[in-house]
């Protein structure tokens, strides 16, 4: 790729353009034009990715103020705030999980703004905290993200994010003394702590420039031990791959520290697997397996067998077992074959094996014996997401359920009986009685059939007028399926509807249904959203003045390229987070791990053309009248650039003609969504739902 500067950068230029009685701050242009297999593609906010200049700074305020002077115009704001904020005030727990002879669980007391961690001796004993994230920062900005206990039973190693950044530190806890030791990791990234003897392994990067923390490339992942009681500094180098620098590693040890697992991932849909045998001093890593576009995960191991998860030569996923001394793919046993339904889940729980397959984006589970034999289905209370949590040589084994109308609620299951018994029901201020979710089937443009779930208020008719909040994410292998949002209710109440519809991208289906969304084939995510909302139309739900159409990340990449390619069939967009330049996504952070995904525009000029033609940044026309906009970033994004977001509504300010409202709402201390403080999470559902239904001049 060539790149011309055709004129140096101007500063903010203060000249306005008005709309629906608004003045958009009008951003210069600095007249850049990359070159792309001898097409020339301006870029002319490109001053706007750079995250910590005085020039952007001053835009973003500027931005900021138009689009809060909007929102807090909204007559009935304060009023849904207090509903969401009433609904969200109520006690969620999660299910226990025993290590070392002692139970752990997660706790929000209702309004907490992070969850708290709890500790009880026995199983129904006296909870007392164990570690309070709440305590770690004055607004709750600061996040846990995960903790991991010694083997040994010695110390808890925890990991934080700040602001909704990427970036990890980690901090010890003696678990005898329940004090925090002097060890601290800095500059860590999409890594565990994994434990051996007195230490453990991390991935972490080099520290970033300075001024560049959340934006540059990251590239030349590495893996340190780190030794209790000793300075980061001295922690020793244990693996780096320079020959790929962009790629992920990290490892994992088994309990008895007899295993060591590595996995390398970033360049494809899966990941590759070597192992290690721990018993033997000089062993080095065997690598299982050479092909990053399958998935490879251990989920138990007696010594000298391995059980799997794989959807290697089994694209809807099986499980298999490997011997340590022939540890090779070619070499596994098949013990559970691919079904007709997607294998999404895979736990050991008291040497048994428990499975939850996907049908049509709902899970059923079924308990089988390490031998591969099926026991029996666990029944679960309806359609809906499950989640089991135990151990592996323990009897005790819970599961979390989950549905659009019910909250994540806690069963105790016998595995024996196969009998389930409800252990926590959280207390939700709503009548979930009065409310219904079915799954309806539309073609998509293509003919594929193609799931969606509704939720809506019994008694709903279909007269052409209801409210609608399209949802969708479609790629990345990632499953959406059902689950419950506080922050929906009031949308409910006022006789919304919530479209969740199961997009060409994801596993829902499997890995071809996975590939179907990818790359070159990417429209068809598009299609089938642009056709889930014309079924919606079409058959009554609702009109194109009543349809919102809202997506993050991905999903955000998903409402840009619908909006851009039919302005005219929704009335609200709310790309949230999105990937907006598909040109260019991949010089930030780790923007290049999306490749696998997307391809990128220096692939070849016909990748270059496909991505360009539905680049969301690329494919805004001047003139053109766009639906009612509120574009959602974050300054401490550093998953998906707010350069993106920053980029696109520029753009979409300049071309846009009418007078439905194109903003953008720039949250502060605040990243890509993992770990955002409820009070935040609450003034940002606010403003949607409110945008929302006040553009489609509707009252709460």
């Amino acid at each position: 790729m060539k790149r011309l500067i055709l004129m140096t950068m101007a500063a903010l230029a203060t000249t306005t353009v008005p709309a629906q009685g608004l003045q958009y701050p009008k951003a210069a242009k600095d007249g850049t034009v990359d070159e792309y297999f001898g097409t020339k593609v301006a870029d002319p906010y490109r001053w706007l990715e750079n995250d910590t200049s005085a020039q952007t700074a001053a835009w973003v305020e500027a931005e900021n103020k138009v689009t809060n002077t909007y929102l807090q115009k909204i007559p009935f704001r304060g009023k849904l705030l207090k509903r969401l904020t009433e609904l969200a005030n109520y006690e969620k727990i999660t299910a226990p999980r025993k290590r070392h002879g002692k139970w752990y669980f997660y706790k929000n007391n209702g309004l907490q703004n992070q969850y708290v961690m709890y500790v009880m001796d026995k199983l129904g004993g006296e909870p007392r905290v164990f570690l309070d994230p709440n305590n770690l920062s004055d607004d709750g900005t600061v996040a846990l993200k995960g903790v991991y206990f010694s083997n040994n039973g010695k110390y808890a190693a925890y990991t934080i994010s700040r602001s909704g950044s990427d970036w990890e530190e980690i901090f010890v806890i003696d678990l005898k003394t329940g004090q925090l030791t002097d060890d601290h990791i800095e500059w860590a990234k999409f890594t565990s702590a994994a434990w051996k003897g007195d230490g453990f392994y991390y991935s972490a990067y080099d520290a970033p420039v300075k001024g560049k923390e959340f934006s540059n490339v990251n590239s030349g992942h590495k893996i340190y031990y780190h030794k209790i009681g000793t300075p980061q500094s001295d922690d020793v180098l244990f693996y780096q791959n320079a020959a790929y620098p962009m790629r992920f590693y990290y490892v994992d040890v088994n309990e008895s520290e007899t295993k060591m697992y590595l996995y390398e991932s970033g360049a494809g849909s899966g990941n590759n697997l070597f192992v290690r045998d721990l018993t033997k001093p000089e062993s080095q890593f065997i690598q299982m397996t050479s092909n990053m576009d399958y998935q490879y995960s251990p989920v138990y191991d007696d010594g000298n067998r391995i059980w799997l998860y794989t959807n290697y030569g089994a694209p809807k996923g099986r499980i298999m077992t490997a011997d340590i001394r022939q540890p090779g793919v070619d070499s596994w046993q098949e013990l559970v074959a691919e079904q007709e339904n997607v294998l999404g889940g895979a736990d050991v729980i008291n040497r048994q094996l428990i499975l939850t397959y996907q049908k049509d984006a709902s899970d059923h589970a079924y308990l089988y014996g390490l031998d591969g034999q099926l026991r029996h289905e666990v029944q679960l209370p309806s359609v809906g997401s499950v989640g089991f949590t135990g151990d592996e040589k323990e009897a005790e084994c819970f599961y979390t359920f989950t549905s659009f109308t019910i909250p994540g609620t806690i069963y105790r299951y016998d595995m024996d009986k196969n009998e389930s018994t409800l252990y926590i029901s959280p207390k939700v201020k709503f009548r979930q009685d009065d409310y219904t979710s079915e799954q309806v089937f539309f073609q998509s443009k293509d003919g594929t059939r193609i799931p969606m779930f509704l939720t809506y208020k019994k008694g709903l008719k279909r007269n052409g007028k209801n409210p609608v909040y399209l949802y969708g994410y479609g790629g990345f292998n990632i499953s959406l399926g059902p689950s419950f949002s506080a922050t929906r209710i009031p949308f409910l109440e006022n006789g919304g509807i919530y479209a969740q519809v199961t997009l060409r991208g994801g596993s829902e289906y499997g890995e071809e249904w996975h590939l179907a969304g990818t790359k070159m084939q990417k429209q068809n995510v598009f299609d089938d959203f642009i056709g889930a909302a014309e079924y919606l139309i079409s058959e009554g739900y609702t009109c194109k003045d009543r349809l919102a159409i809202v997506g993050g990340s991905n999903g955000g990449l998903l409402v840009g390229a619908c909006m851009t390619q039919r302005p005219d069939l929704y009335r609200v967009a709310i790309p949230q987070v999105g990937v907006m330049d598909m040109l260019r996504y991949h010089k930030f952070t780790i923007g290049w791990n999306w490749a696998s995904d997307y391809g990128t525009s220096d692939d070849s000029k016909e990748m270059f053309e496909y991505l360009k033609g539905y680049s969301p940044l690329h494919n805004l026309k001047p003139g053109t009248t766009y639906p009612a906009t509120l574009v959602t970033t974050a300054d401490h994004d550093d998953r998906v650039v707010p350069a993106h977001s920053f980029k696109f509504a520029a753009t979409l300010q300049e071309c846009h003609q009418g007078s439905n409202p194109v903003l953008i709402r720039i949250d502060t201390k605040a990243g890509h969504g993992g770990g955002k403080p409820l009070a935040k999470v609450l003034e940002e559902q606010a403003d949607i739902y409110g945008f929302i239904l006040y553009n489609m001049g509707l009252k709460f």
